[in-house]
This record gives structure tokens, C-alpha cells and sequence, in this order.
């Protein structure tokens, strides 16, 4: 049985109640937190998107879990910046760090003002910023003109060991080419033949016997009516298909074009049900195929139901297991 992980979403949450959800949440038994990295949460409704690096020091500072964070260097974020940020975590806190590197999204990236690149573009920008960052975490000095451009970094407060630069992908495309160069690979819930391939690919482009990681979006709730109710007002904005989600820029957009989702067409994205003993044999099944860390995101703004009555009924029968 994988690993299971709790997802911080500060998309969803002001920081400072993320802070006590996942002090909560490693009380209840969870082994892992995992952290978005927004500029802009994917609707109005959801209303917040803390910084993820200051919340991710906090964490780390006052829980011994560690932490998983997926991040897009290249624009946002300078990768010599990103790498410092990185260090310092992994200095502070030894072993406890993996971070999971993507191509971005224009909701997070268009505050620089520059053009947001093609994908072909920004896999190259995402690979040349991984190449940077490890040269700086070798203790080298960096200088590179490409997609991004460094001028004589280096990195001077080091971790002995680095963190591991999980790539993420969503399809077995992006995935067989994270193969041959990310350390792991991290992905999320989609049916479960789609994942089987994309972890297929993975492997075969040169990810066998590297660590795989999956986050999946919950909702429940006591009631069946509730849970699908609450997955439909806070995460129907993310049912879409790429390249939607990697190309609109506002929170506005997400919430026009999700006007006429229904609630069931938002199970195609999430685990919806009231019953634990579904959401126990969701987590075996995807399990099935290998993963290592399973993370859950509960798509609710208040985690504490959910943290408990996972805590006491769903993690002891998956341990159990």
C-alpha cells in the first residue's frame, strides 16, 4: 500500500487555516503533505492563493511530514531563484522535500507580461530549468542563454543531499518524456486506464524503478447530495481537458466557461461519495498500478470533517491492507 498524503490547496484556503489543517491532518495520520503553488486560485469562489514557499517553511517547521510541492519554473519564477528557495527548505529540513516540476499554467504565469510560450516551448523551458538547477545544486556556477537566461548563479547555503525533481505530466506523451530525465513522476486522477497508460509511459521512457506519485480530488460528506454538491461549487472549474487549463489566464474565464457543468459531469475529476468504503476501494484500485504516495485533496474549503473521519476510518483500513 502507497504512502497517503494530504494536499494543501491555497486556492481554496487563507494560509494561516492551511497551517492548522495540516498540523491536524498529520494528527489524524497522514504521512505526506503536498502543496499547490498558485498565483490565482481556478474560480471566484474558491477566493484565495496564499505563497507556497513561505507556507511551505511554516509546514515544514511545525510538522515532521514531508512535503511535496508542484512548482513551474521559467517564468514566475527565475530557476536560480526557485532553486534557492528549494535549498534553504532542504537544507533546513534534510530529506523531507520533493519537489514536482511542470510546463505552468497562464493563470499563474501571465503576471510577468511576457507571452505565454507554446507547449512544445515550454516542456524545452521546463527541461533547461531542471538542467539549471541541478548544475547549481552540484555547487557550479551558471551561466546559460536559452529559453531562460542565468548570469553567474551559484548557489552558496547547499543541502547535502538536493531535493529529487519529480516531473509532472497528465499525459503518457509529457510522461514517457519525463522518463528519461525526472526523478519520479507525479500525476493525477483521471479514469483509471488513462493513469495505467500514463504510468506505462513513464516507465518506459526511462522511469522504471523511479518513484510515482498521485494526487487525487475527493469530496465527501455525510450525505451523497452534499458531497456531489460541494464538488460541483468548488471544483467544476477544473473538469476541462488541456489546453484549457494550461491556457486561460483569469479566474473569471474558468467560472464562464464552467457556467453550464453539471454536478455529475464533475465525477469525471473527482472521487464523489458519502460511502468510506468507496473511497477505500478507489484508493486499492489506483494503488494497484504501483504508485508509491497516493495524495488526497479534499475539494471542500473546511478540511477538518474530512481529516477526522478519513483519520479514524479510511487510513487504519488502508494501513490494515
Amino acid at each position: 500500500m502507497p504512502t497517503i498524503g494530504w494536499h494543501a490547496s491555497h486556492e481554496q484556503a487563507p494560509p494561516s487555516r492551511l497551517l492548522a489543517d495540516v498540523r491536524h491532518a498529520e494528527q489524524a495520520g497522514f504521512q505526506i503533505g503536498m502543496s499547490s503553488d498558485h498565483f490565482a486560485p481556478w474560480s471566484a469562489r474558491q477566493g484565495h492563493s496564499g505563497y507556497a514557499w513561505s507556507w511551505l517553511g511554516a509546514a515544514m517547521a511545525t510538522t515532521s511530514l514531508p512535503f511535496r510541492v508542484v512548482t513551474a519554473p521559467g517564468q514566475r519564477y527565475h530557476p536560480a531563484v526557485l532553486a534557492q528557495k528549494m535549498a534553504t527548505l532542504a537544507e533546513m529540513f534534510p530529506g523531507r522535500l520533493a519537489v514536482c516540476l511542470g510546463s505552468g499554467e497562464a493563470m499563474n504565469e501571465h503576471i510577468t507580461g511576457d507571452a505565454w510560450p507554446t507547449k512544445p516551448d515550454r516542456n524545452a523551458r521546463l527541461k533547461e530549468c531542471a538542467d539549471i538547477t541541478r548544475a547549481l545544486f552540484r555547487g557550479e556556477e551558471v551561466t546559460h542563454r536559452g529559453h531562460v537566461d542565468v548570469h553567474r548563479a551559484k548557489l552558496w547555503s547547499r543541502p547535502d543531499e538536493p531535493p529529487p525533481l519529480f516531473g509532472a505530466a497528465v499525459s503518457e506523451r509529457t510522461a514517457r518524456w519525463l522518463g528519461g530525465w525526472a526523478d519520479g513522476l507525479a500525476t493525477i486522477n483521471q479514469p483509471i486506464d488513462v493513469v495505467r497508460r500514463v504510468v506505462e509511459a513513464f516507465r518506459e521512457g526511462g522511469g522504471e524503478g523511479k518513484p510515482t506519485l498521485l494526487q487525487v480530488h475527493v469530496s465527501w460528506a455525510p450525505r451523497e447530495e452534499d458531497a456531489l454538491a460541494l464538488a460541483h461549487d468548488q471544483w467544476r472549474s477544473n473538469v476541462f481537458a488541456p489546453p484549457i487549463p494550461w491556457d486561460l489566464p483569469l479566474p473569471e474565464y474558468f467560472d464562464e466557461i464552467s457556467k453550464y457543468v453539471e454536478p455529475d459531469d464533475v465525477r469525471q475529476a473527482v472521487w464523489i461519495s458519502s460511502d468510506l468504503e468507496r473511497h477505500i476501494a478507489w484508493v486499492h484500485e489506483y494503488a494497484a498500478l504501483g504508485f508509491d504516495e497516493v495524495v488526497l485533496h479534499h475539494v471542500g474549503q473546511d478540511q477538518d470533517a474530512f481529516i477526522d473521519t478519513f483519520g479514524t476510518r479510511v487510513l487504519p483500513a488502508l494501513r490494515a491492507a
